[in-house]
């Protein structure tokens, strides 16, 4: 019976392992604890000098099942000829589907810029036989369709959409840019009620969707509750990527308005960016340099502590000028298990994690006065502390555990395989 069946998965995805993607690798290795088979293809590994990989990569072999598309030269010169020598040294076993690979009247630009060749060249030679095919990011989805299309793997096409996928990448792309998909995808994972109505304003049959969040292990991180003793300094922290849509800017000028205000604020920022020389110039500009602290990127182990001393969690998240916004924030998570109230925005799928007013405080986009508003409310009423970081684990643990959502995955993919 298919109920007992061990399924296998082929997971398509961008950069692994990737630091700021936890949420697939915690699917990945839920997916194996539960003795099901998974395969890994990957566009690239990671780039981003982080250190140490995470444990888990190494503790479940994952590299080992992990496959890459040969790198893609910028200049398309060079990745042409690059694309002559991969043609020609798989040609003899594979001339229909190399051909097909450039049929721009099928693929278009993905055919015409060489990437179908590229993607295709990294499957060549594999098992393509899948039960269910797991593509994170709708641009993955558009790969898996491709290589479905070429017969170089086989099994139900699931996306999962989480964020830029509906928002940067269709400015790039154009709003068009899922409509095959749309059409032979067989399972549409949306993390947020949000992006499960983008996607149906854009043509998505609603009978394919179904709203699947990302989440994070409860038991790895302990609920503390948060107190503020005679003379400490309110701490206040934020952990993210040093880009746009983090909204860290205006966390930055909120402290710079309550820092006269309250002596002993201090403000962390854990993680790394092409931001950092802005936001190091900002934190100048406005003389909170003995407020604001860029730390940098730190070890997950460094993260932790750095959360287990502090009180209140920042997360200013914002629409990046290029259209990219946050899915959910799985650091949101974090803070939230660990009863840390919360200070974000209206932003995305960040008002379904967490509830203004009972888990932390959200303020509109851009609203420096407001941010700064609802800090000082924090600050001013300490007492509140326990109350929103009882409510915030609650919420995560009911509906943001991951062994739960895997769990719930499973049951997803087997009746989508029994369909």
């Amino acid at each position: 019976m298919i109920t007992n069946k061990i399924m296998k998965f082929a997971f398509l995805v961008g950069e692994f392992p990737s630091p700021s993607e936890t949420f697939i690798l915690n699917q990945v290795t839920g997916l194996i604890e539960r003795g099901h088979e998974v395969d890994i293809y990957a566009l690239s590994p990671e780039t981003e000098k982080i250190g140490k990989i995470h444990p888990d990569v190494e503790r479940y072999e994952l590299l080992r099942r992990t496959y890459y598309v040969p790198s893609i030269p910028k200049f398309y010169p060079v990745r042409l000829a690059k694309a002559l020598v991969l043609f020609l040294a798989h040609f003899p076993q594979h001339s229909r589907v190399l051909l097909k690979s450039l049929n721009t009247g099928q693929f278009g630009r993905q055919a015409s810029s060489l990437r179908v060749l590229f993607n295709a060249v990294s499957v060549l030679n594999k098992s393509p036989q899948y039960d269910v095919v797991m593509c994170h990011f709708g641009s993955n989805g558009v790969r898996g369709d491709q290589l479905r299309k070429l017969g170089l793997i086989q099994g139900k096409l699931c996306t999962v959409f989480h964020g830029f996928d509906l928002t940067g990448y269709l400015q790039r792309e154009g709003n068009d840019a899922y409509n095959n998909l749309f059409q032979k995808g067989d399972l549409f994972l949306p993390i947020s009620d949000r992006w499960k109505q983008r996607i149906i304003e854009m043509g998505c049959p609603i009978e394919k969707i179904q709203v699947h969040r990302m989440g994070i292990d409860c038991n790895k991180f302990k609920f503390i509750n948060r107190q503020l003793f005679a003379d400490e300094k309110v701490r206040i922290v934020s952990v993210c990527r040093l880009t746009e849509k983090k909204g860290l800017e205006y966390g930055i000028r909120a402290i710079a308005q309550l820092q006269n205000l309250y002596p002993n604020l201090q403000y962390t920022i854990v993680g790394d960016g092409l931001l950092r020389p802005v936001l190091e110039a900002l934190i100048t500009e406005l003389n909170v340099t003995n407020k604001v602290h860029l730390l940098g990127w730190r070890q997950r182990d460094e993260v932790i502590e750095t959360l287990n001393q502090s009180h209140i969690f920042l997360a200013p998240s914002v629409t990046a000028c290029n259209g990219d916004q946050e899915g959910i924030p799985v650091a949101i998570m974090e803070a939230m298990a660990m009863g840390m109230p919360v200070v974000s925005t209206l932003h995305s799928g960040i008002p379904e994690l967490v509830e203004n007013g009972i888990s932390g405080i959200l303020v509109p986009e851009r609203d420096v006065d407001r941010l700064s508003e609802a800090l000082a409310d924090l600050i001013n009423h300490p007492e509140s502390w326990t109350a929103m970081g009882k409510a915030g684990r609650e919420n995560i643990s009911l509906n943001f555990h991951i062994e739960k959502l895997n769990d719930q995955l499973v049951e997803v993919c087997r009746t989508l395989v029994k369909e």
